[in-house]
């Protein structure tokens, strides 16, 4: 992570904040007020980075792959990077009090750890996923596990055997990782995802409880316990409150930090949050969407929390394609609430050309799709309390042996 802040700073991309901060809030209004990288040189006594990642520029960046075919690089991944077991950890004593851990919102129910890397290990398979963990006390945190997910589905494998899951919780990781932890890949193959993307090699440690980690500013190791409690409320990809639920509790034990290290927290609801909740889903809807027709492009957009609103812009053959472009994308991102598609001369990352296509070739009877009582997000406060949404697709893009009638005029 801290050669990737150097090549932003170089690049002048990196607003350093040498005055006290407060970890208690007034870190992350800082951070709700750009989409820049903040170096803190003082959070509560300790370096801090947020927004590290919070525009597509810097995630290009990180990823080294051009801004402007980013999406199309990524669907071809193979997920088949050299990941390299260098040597061990040696653990301390935890203690979480000695990080600058953050407060985020008034109502949220305490100190979160956002960036968190939670690696574990069951029969010989290793998982890396992003979970909020609300701070308990110097050693242990409650983890939100999304139910069926593959981290809650290792901790019920080992609570039915009577023991609990081994874990290795890293913080301050290049984001390459982070990113390779936030996407949907074939089980187990987040650190050679991680790998490739990082040129082909990975190097990781060995912790005490066999779990494998990157370098990273901050390791925890520990055990995801059966052990439940209280988590939330806590705001979530919806700038809204997300309810109180039992999850399960993580003890913590044992604890290494780089001297002098560099604590990374991302902002909830924040611009960081919505790309790597959303980015790593784009390469998955334009594989799908390719499968049916000619896909050039998709965008998740900011304004749809970076998760909830697909733009995807297709080069139609037949006049059916649009349709069956918003039915893959609904396939692909089962949190997809909105779809729109549109031609090759609407940029999907300009909304006023978005809103431009569905003003002047969209009409409501034949171009809109409701779809009701479908699966959607559980984070969207309009889910019906079975679980269940609505979602609508908008083809915006031209009729076929018309376009004349519907291009711009250019000089």
């Amino acid at each position: 992570m801290r050669s990737f802040i150097e090549k932003m700073r170089k690049a002048g991309l990196v607003t350093d904040v040498k005055e006290a901060v407060s970890p208690d809030m007034e870190a992350p209004k800082m951070a709700a007020k750009t989409d820049k990288p903040l170096f803190f040189h003082n959070l509560a006594g300790h370096k801090a980075v947020m927004n590290l990642t919070a525009n597509r520029a810097s995630l290009a960046l990180a990823l080294g792959i051009d801004e402007a075919t980013m999406v199309k690089t990524l669907a071809d991944a193979q997920f088949n990077g050299n990941v390299i077991e260098d040597g061990t950890l040696k653990m301390q004593k935890p203690d979480l009090t000695k990080l600058p851990i953050m407060h985020h919102f008034p109502k949220d129910a305490g100190k979160y750890l956002t960036s968190a890397i939670v690696f574990s290990r069951w029969e010989g398979v290793e998982n890396g996923s992003i979970h909020r963990m609300q701070v308990l006390d110097d050693h242990r945190v409650v983890a939100r596990l999304v139910e069926g997910r593959h981290t809650h589905v290792m901790v019920k494998k080992a609570i039915a055997k009577g023991e609990k899951l081994p874990v290795a919780i890293t913080i301050g990781t290049h984001p390459a990782v982070t990113f390779a932890s936030c996407t949907r890949v074939p089980t187990g193959k987040e650190l050679p995802y991680a790998a490739e993307l990082m040129g082909g090699t990975l190097k990781v440690k060995k912790c005490s409880n066999g779990v494998l980690v990157p370098e990273a500013e901050i390791v925890l190791e520990g055990f995801i316990t059966a052990e439940l409690t209280d988590e939330g409320p806590f705001v979530d990809i919806t700038g809204t409150y997300d309810p109180i639920r039992r999850q399960h509790i993580i003890e913590i034990t044992g604890m290494y930090t780089k001297p002098d290290f560099i604590y990374h927290g991302i902002l909830p609801g924040g611009d960081e949050h919505k790309m790597l909740m959303g980015a790593p889903y784009e390469p998955k809807i334009y594989k799908a969407v390719a499968g049916v027709t000619e896909v050039k492009d998709v965008l998740l957009t900011k304004g749809g929390c970076g998760y909830l609103h697909a733009v995807i812009q297709i080069r139609k053959s037949t006049q059916g394609d649009g349709k069956n472009a918003i039915m893959a994308a609904f396939a692909a991102h089962t949190s997809l609430k909105h779809v729109v598609v549109v031609d090759e001369d609407i940029d999907p990352a300009n909304p006023h050309e978005v809103e431009y296509a569905i003003a002047t070739r969209v009409s409501g009877d034949r171009d809109i799709m409701v779809i009701q009582g479908v699966r959607g997000s559980s984070l969207d406060p309009c889910q019906l309390e079975d679980g269940t949404n609505v979602k609508v697709g908008v083809d915006a893009t031209m009729v076929l042996g018309r376009e004349d009638e519907f291009r711009r005029a250019t000089w």
